[in-house]
């Protein structure tokens, strides 16, 4: 690895250089066991502690296939799924795995006792396999998480459609949250210049869901003046919509959880902000009763703020605790588009406001391969900026993940590999230095 960091760092390595260095048998790798799977049985989701079952292991370097890269990863960053993969729910990701593996010969590396976690990285190609033409050793890149096989007719319109569509590092194995990561070669897009490393990594997977969810017609379309309902959006994904919403010329009605949030909020230029704790709605009555009260006053509040106007959209990804009053609040022809539930998979909401108002629900999953590059693009050219606020060592992800999972973090938890430290594989310290205040604007928060 020493090889690798001082061809990273020296700058000057060519791509045969790179190409010319020894790949090591093994790298270390957070991973979950599969033996494993049963050790919170009986907990509560909130009681399910990442740092039990995150492990950082020495793994064998997977074999390199056709269409396929092996990166260097120097940072990655915690999403959601790497929570959900921890604490072993909805279900094992195992069966992903197993699933993956039927799939043909080559798949079959990626059914293992153990699950290399992680769907973000920033880093630098090591090796490329057969027929992979746009990308060489040395060049520094940042990956999306869409593993795709395009066998079928399904995804070529939108490759998010296709039948082997999967979630890298958490329905396939050999993730970013490692020292070497492998990917499909089309998941690579070249790494911001202006960026760190850990910087770079933290975008990734929400920026590009949040971009499909919001701005592309597979998701809510926004236009220009569109009153945009956030919620979570100081979060890992609601802080890339509310960036969205402000750069694209639409109004952001931004619901968050504390005061501190609020400021984010209203750092980032939002000025329509609700703290929710502050005015204590309180949606569900108790576990089987919505109060639809508290869904009329929501309303009100959101009409206080945008001179009586109802949200033309509504950015939804709590899921079960929000859904009824997203539904509720949405204008007449509006669309409520979600992407997750994490508060609850099981929604509820009284369809009269939804056929009655020809309102639209739209589902929306991460994003394809343009979408994904559009999102970098952004990112690239200084008009959307990372969100991240901590990051931590590879040998403490298990920590991060345990942040996100209790919601202690703001913004986005990066994680360092292969970087030795913070603030490293800045290129363009020009473009950096225009936009220092907005990407370092979630530090220390």
């Amino acid at each position: 690895m020493k090889d690798i960091l001082d061809a990273i760092s020296s700058q000057s390595a060519t791509a045969a250089d790179f190409a010319a260095l020894p790949l090591p048998d093994s790298y270390r790798a957070v991973t979950v066991h599969k033996d494993e799977t049963e050790m919170f049985a009986g907990l509560a989701t909130r009681e399910k502690d990442p740092r039990r079952s995150l492990h950082l292991d020495e793994v064998p370097v997977p074999e390199l296939g056709p269409g396929e890269a092996l990166v260097a990863v120097m940072a990655s960053s915690v999403n959601y799924n790497s929570v959900w993969t921890s604490i072993f729910e909805p279900v094992s990701t195992f069966g992903f795995l197993e699933r993956y593996g039927r799939l043909s010969e080559l798949t079959r590396r990626h059914d293992l006792p153990y699950h290399v976690i992680g769907s973000d990285l920033a880093g630098v190609v090591l090796r490329t396999g057969p027929g992979v033409n746009a990308w060489k050793p040395g060049d520094e890149v940042v990956a999306h998480c869409l593993s795709v096989e395009l066998e079928s007719s399904d995804g070529h319109n939108d490759t998010m459609l296709d039948p082997e569509q999967r979630i890298w590092g958490f329905e396939t194995n050999f993730g970013g949250l490692a020292e070497i990561a492998l990917v499909k070669s089309n998941q690579l897009m070249p790494k911001p210049d202006h960026l760190s490393w850990e910087e770079a990594a933290s975008p990734g997977l929400v920026n590009s869901t949040a971009y499909r969810q919001l701005v592309s017609r597979n998701g809510a379309g926004m236009k220009q003046g569109d009153n945009v309902l956030i919620w979570g959006a100081s979060g890992g994904l609601g802080s890339y919509a509310t960036q969205f919403a402000l750069a694209g010329g639409a109004n952001p009605v931004c619901v968050v959880s504390s005061p501190q949030k609020a400021r984010l909020c209203r750092a980032m230029g939002a000025q329509a902000v609700i703290d929710r704790s502050a005015e204590g709605y309180r949606f569900w009555k108790d576990e089987h009763t919505q109060d639809p009260k508290e869904w009329k006053r929501f309303g009100s509040r959101i009409r206080e703020l945008t001179g009586g106007e109802d949200v033309d959209i509504v950015f939804e990804h709590p899921g079960r605790e929000t859904f009824g009053a997203s539904v509720y609040v949405t204008r007449k022809g509006g669309t409520v588009v979600t992407c997750a539930s994490t508060s609850g998979y099981h929604h509820e909401y009284d369809n009269r406001y939804l056929w009655m108002s020809l309102k639209k629900i739209v589902g929306s999953h991460f994003a394809n391969y343009r979408e994904a590059w559009e999102a970098n693009r952004l990112v690239a050219k200084g008009k959307i900026h990372p969100t991240l606020s901590k990051v931590y060592p590879l040998a403490e992800t298990g920590q991060a993940a345990y942040d996100v999972h209790r919601n202690l973090h703001q913004g986005k938890v990066g994680v360092l590999a292969l970087a030795p430290g913070e603030g490293l594989g800045v290129r363009d310290h020009e473009l950096r230095a225009r936009h220092l205040d907005a990407i370092n604007r979630f530090r220390g928060v």
